[in-house]
């Protein structure tokens, strides 16, 4: 067998596909999930703290620490299994505890988190989780139980692959901070498949969570792009006079440019990061293969409910900024265009008052070579007859031969001149 050399990153990136495992649990369990998000530039962050976080969390507890410039991490903190996972713009940390608090969602379970690490984060906390995975019921116990942990009036409840299980959230912050959710479990089912349903339910939540952002960075645009656009409109109204200078209209223009495309760029990865949200948390509730619980609504129902119109709220409004900004470029088109023809007219008139101007030249000119044949005819004549004065000796008087010379003069003087300025032409 011939030998071949491998590309330097095929293990690397075979292995990527197989680096983030789904999380292995066994009801009844406890699960506390955290994500920390810094506030700005978050996609430039400084990865290196998000790194000392979890490694000062592993010392508490005297856990292994991950291999330097990891993404991820796995291991056991104390009586929980701890999972963390470094993202674009934020890390994750997903805690399992087996069994479960006599007292539901007990604020006590996240101490996990220690308050004092928690206030040294690098970042925010953009959600936080506590699950609360049992061994399934009956379904009248299972609405009873529901009916006590969650609003009823924005529950979501549904049977999720092929029935192995019963899920559950109403997505409010309960008064210990946290988002709610309830899981509960079918007999038999593994407990590699419940990992998968814990984790596709903390990544809804998680990313429903983050592309919410676009929404909170859209009512903030919102008035502004109101009134850039009012602007814009009232000065395409003034480009329709004609009486507008143009000389006026244009820094108005360029000012409206300028700060739609500023608010565009500075917008722009908000959006594209919101419409990635978007399709994973689509992707993550389609791929749990929900039936209705005692027609209850689901979770597809909940977001296209409550979620779905402020995504669409965010893509309408980059939909209009960026139609504000290709008037805009019309606009700067149709003004140019307007400059250009009346530079034409006045170049127009230009060339005609030069043509005036030439043929006025064209006169004078004319006109000096005609005084400048009587000039030169008059001192020609003087020299010519100051030539001729000795034949006044035969009888010829002065008058007489001055007289007989001046024609022919100046026609001389005349054909000279006009001989020349054919030569010139």
């Amino acid at each position: 067998m011939t030998p071949i050399d491998d590309h330097p990153l095929r293990y690397a990136l075979a292995n990527e596909l197989h680096a983030r495992p789904f999380p292995v649990a066994a009801a009844p369990c406890t699960v506390v999930f955290l994500a920390i998000k810094k506030t700005e530039a978050a996609a430039a962050r400084d990865r290196d703290l998000d790194m000392a976080h979890l490694i000062d969390l592993l010392n508490r507890h005297g856990a292994l620490h991950p291999q330097p410039g990891a993404t991820h991490y796995a291991g056991q903190i104390g009586r929980y299994w701890l999972k963390w996972e470094q993202h674009t713009e934020f890390v994750t940390y997903t805690a399992i505890a087996q069994n479960v608090s006599d007292r539901a969602f007990n604020p006590a379970d996240f101490e996990v988190f220690p308050p004092d690490w928690l206030m040294a984060s690098p970042g925010q906390r953009i959600t936080s989780i506590m699950m609360r995975a049992v061994q399934r019921i009956e379904d009248a116990r299972v609405t009873q139980a529901l009916s006590d942990w969650f609003e009823p009036e924005s529950l979501a409840v549904a049977r999720v692959l092929d029935d192995s299980a019963i899920c559950a959230s109403d997505f409010r912050i309960d008064p210990a901070g946290h988002m709610r959710f309830a899981l509960f479990v079918s007999e038999g089912v593994g407990r590699r498949r419940t990992g998968r349903v814990i984790q596709r339910l903390c990544e809804i939540e998680t990313y429903k969570a983050m592309s919410m952002l676009g929404f909170a960075r859209v009512k903030d645009l919102m008035p502004r792009i109101g009134e850039l656009d009012q602007k814009l409109s009232d000065l395409m109204v003034e480009m329709t006079d004609d009486s507008a200078a143009p000389d006026d209209l244009l820094p108005r223009l360029l000012s409206i440019s300028t700060e739609l495309e500023t608010l565009s760029a500075r917008s722009s990865f908000r959006f594209g990061a919101t419409g990635a949200y978007e399709a994973i948390v689509n992707q993550r509730i389609a791929v749990l293969r929900e039936e209705r619980f005692q027609g209850r609504q689901s979770f597809a129902d909940f977001m296209m409910r409550r979620y779905d119109p402020a995504i669409r709220t965010v893509k309408s409004t980059e939909r209009r900024l960026q139609a504000l900004s290709d008037r805009a470029i019309r606009a700067g088109e149709l003004l140019r265009t307007r400059v250009d023809v009346e530079r034409s007219a006045q170049n127009q008139a230009l060339l005609e008052s030069m043509d005036r101007r030439a043929d006025l030249a064209l006169r004078l000119q004319h006109t000096v070579e005609g005084l400048s044949v009587v000039a030169i005819s008059y001192y020609a004549v003087s020299l010519v007859s100051y030539l001729l004065y000795p034949l006044t000796g035969l009888g010829i008087s002065k008058g007489v031969l001055t007289a007989a010379v001046t024609m022919p003069v100046v026609l001389g003087v005349w054909f000279a001149i006009h001989q020349i300025r054919r030569r010139l032409e």
